[in-house]
C-alpha cells in the first residue's frame, strides 16, 4: 500500500492541473478523463484495479450514512476521492439513537444513501434494503473469515470485517504488588480462582479490594454464554429457535461465579454496580470485558496500566468454543438507489475490502480481531495488546447469530435473583429459560450455531 500512497500523491498533481486546483472540495465536481492512473492492482483474492474510469468519469456524489465519527470508511473514503476527482462520497453521520430510525425511513424511496453502516443487531431491519455484493462469495470466503454466517442464498449482504470476544483485563500495578509474574497468568478456571484470592484485599472485615469482578452489565449475562460453550454447550437447542438455558453447564458456570463472592470472597455483590468504573479506578484487579474496554480505559483512566490475557477454561485442553463472538460489520449498500448510485457504491466496497489498510483500521479502532485471512500474522496486528491475545482463539469462536436482547437482561436478573434475593440457583435458572421463552415467542430468530466450523463436535 505505500506504492498505492505515493502514486495517489502523483494523480492528486496530476488533478490539480487538470481542474486548475488541488483542493478535495473539487471531488465530485470534475471531469475525469485519466483511466492510467498510474497505480498498481492491489488485494489477494479480491482485487482493486484502479487504473480506470469510475462512472464513466462523470462527476457524481453518493452519501454514506454512520453513527461512529471516526468510522474508517470516511478515512478510505478520502483516499478513493484522490483516486477519482469526479467521486465525491458525502459523510452523514447520525447519532446511535437515531440512525436506525431515519436509516429505514431514508431507504424507502430512491432518495437514500448509497451506502451506510451496518450493525448486525439491525440485520432484520435493514436486510429487505440491502442489495448483493458484486463480488463471487467464493472470493470473500478465500480473503475473509466468518463469511459463512452471513451467506443467504449464495448471495452476500455484508460480512464481519473484525471479530472480538471476552477477555481478562488486569491491572498490572496490583498484579505486581500481589507478586505475581506473566508465569502466574491462569489458564484454567481453578487456576484463575487462586489468582483472583491473591488479588483480593481485605481491611478490617472490609473489602477495599476485588481480586474480579462481575458486577454490571457485560458480566454474568456474557460469562455464561462463553463458559458453556466451552463445555459443548449451545446458546440455542437444536430448533435453533428455543433457548438452552435451563440445564447443567447454566447452573454449573452460575455456580461456580456465585462461589467466587460467597465462598472464596474475591469479589461482592456489593462492590458497586459497575465492574468497569471498579476497574478504571483501581479497585477491581480483574474484570471480563469485550474490546470496547481498550477504548474505555483510554478515555476515562488513561492512567491505569493493565494487561489482557485470554479467558481461562475449564481444562487446559482446547474446548469446543472459547467463547462467542461478534463481529463488525462491512456497509451496505442501498439497493433502491440508481444503478449509478449502486455501481459507485459496489466499486467504492470493492476498493475497501481489497484493501488491507482498512481492515487494520477497523481493527485498531474496534480493539478486535480483523477477519482478513492475509492480516493473520501482521506484526502490528498481533503486537496489540488485545489482538494478541485474540489471535489464538480465533477459530474457535463461534457466532449465535445477533440474538434477542432478553437473553442477556434476563441473564443479568437471574444472577441478581440468587446474589440479592437468596434464590436458589435451579429455581433462579428454571424462571430465567421460562422468561427468555415467553419473550421470544413471537420472535423470528434463528440460531446460526451450526454454522460453526467445528459445530459437529457436538452432535
Amino acid at each position: 500500500m505505500k506504492k498505492l500512497v505515493g502514486a495517489i500523491f502523483m494523480v492528486l498533481l496530476l488533478v490539480g492541473m487538470t481542474a486548475c486546483s488541488s483542493n478535495n472540495n473539487t471531488s465530485g465536481t470534475v471531469k475525469d478523463e485519466q483511466e492510467d492512473k498510474g497505480l498498481e492492482e492491489f488485494g489477494h483474492t479480491v482485487k482493486y484495479n484502479p487504473n480506470k474510469l469510475v462512472n464513466n468519469g462523470d462527476p457524481i456524489e453518493i452519501e454514506y450514512w454512520t453513527w461512529i465519527g471516526n468510522d474508517a470508511v470516511i478515512k478510505m473514503a478520502k483516499e478513493y476521492e484522490d483516486i477519482y476527482p469526479n467521486i465525491k462520497i458525502k459523510i452523514v453521520e447520525q447519532p446511535w439513537d437515531d440512525i436506525w430510525t431515519k436509516l429505514p425511513l431514508a431507504l424507502k424511496g430512491d432518495k437514500g444513501p448509497a451506502m451506510f453502516g451496518i450493525h448486525n443487531s439491525q440485520h432484520d431491519l435493514l436486510i429487505s434494503y440491502l442489495a448483493p455484493y458484486d463480488i463471487p462469495v467464493s472470493d470473500l470466503q478465500a480473503d475473509f473469515n466468518s463469511v459463512e454466517p452471513h451467506v443467504i442464498d449464495d448471495k452476500v449482504y455484508y460480512i464481519d470485517s473484525v471479530i472480538n470476544t471476552g477477555n481478562i483485563y488486569y491491572n498490572k500495578q496490583l498484579w505486581d504488588e500481589a507478586g505475581l509474574t506473566d508465569s502466574d497468568i491462569p489458564k484454567t478456571w481453578d487456576q484463575f480462582r487462586e489468582v483472583a484470592k491473591k488479588l483480593t484485599k481485605i481491611e478490617n472485615g472490609k473489602m477495599v479490594q476485588a481480586g474480579f469482578n462481575y458486577n454490571g452489565s457485560g458480566g454474568f449475562d456474557a460469562l455464561f454464554q462463553g463458559m458453556n460453550y466451552q463445555k459443548g454447550e449451545l446458546l440455542f437447542k437444536e430448533d435453533g429457535k428455543t433457548v438452552n438455558f435451563d440445564h447443567e453447564a447454566t447452573k454449573e458456570n452460575a455456580k461456580f461465579l456465585v462461589d467466587l463472592y460467597e465462598s472464596d470472597k474475591v469479589g461482592s455483590k456489593d462492590f458497586g454496580d459497575d465492574s468497569t468504573m471498579s476497574f478504571g479506578n483501581g479497585q477491581s484487579a480483574m474484570v471480563y470485558k469485550w474490546g470496547w474496554m481498550a477504548g474505555e480505559l483510554a478515555s476515562k483512566y488513561p492512567d491505569i496500566e493493565y494487561g489482557v490475557f485470554p479467558t481461562p477454561t475449564p481444562s487446559e485442553e482446547v474446548p469446543f468454543a472459547f467463547d462467542r463472538y461478534n463481529g463488525e460489520s462491512t456497509p451496505g449498500i442501498n439497493i433502491n438507489q440508481s444503478e449509478e448510485q449502486q455501481a459507485v457504491a459496489q466499486d467504492f466496497l470493492k476498493f475497501l475490502l481489497a484493501n488491507d489498510d482498512y481492515s487494520k483500521e477497523v481493527a485498531f479502532l474496534n480493539a478486535s480481531f480483523p477477519t482478513k485471512k492475509s492480516l493473520a500474522d501482521d506484526e502490528e496486528i498481533i503486537s496489540d495488546p488485545v489482538l494478541k491475545v485474540l489471535a489464538p482463539r480465533i477459530e474457535r469462536l463461534i457466532w449465535p447469530g445477533s440474538f434477542p436482547s432478553t437473553i442477556e437482561t434476563t441473564a443479568n436478573q437471574v444472577i441478581e435473583n440468587i446474589l440479592y434475593n437468596g434464590q436458589d440457583i435451579d429455581a433462579a435458572i428454571k424462571e430465567g429459560q421460562e422468561k427468555m421463552e415467553f419473550d421470544m415467542k413471537d420472535m423470528d430468530f434463528t440460531s446460526l450455531e451450526d454454522k460453526y466450523q467445528f459445530y459437529s463436535e457436538i452432535k
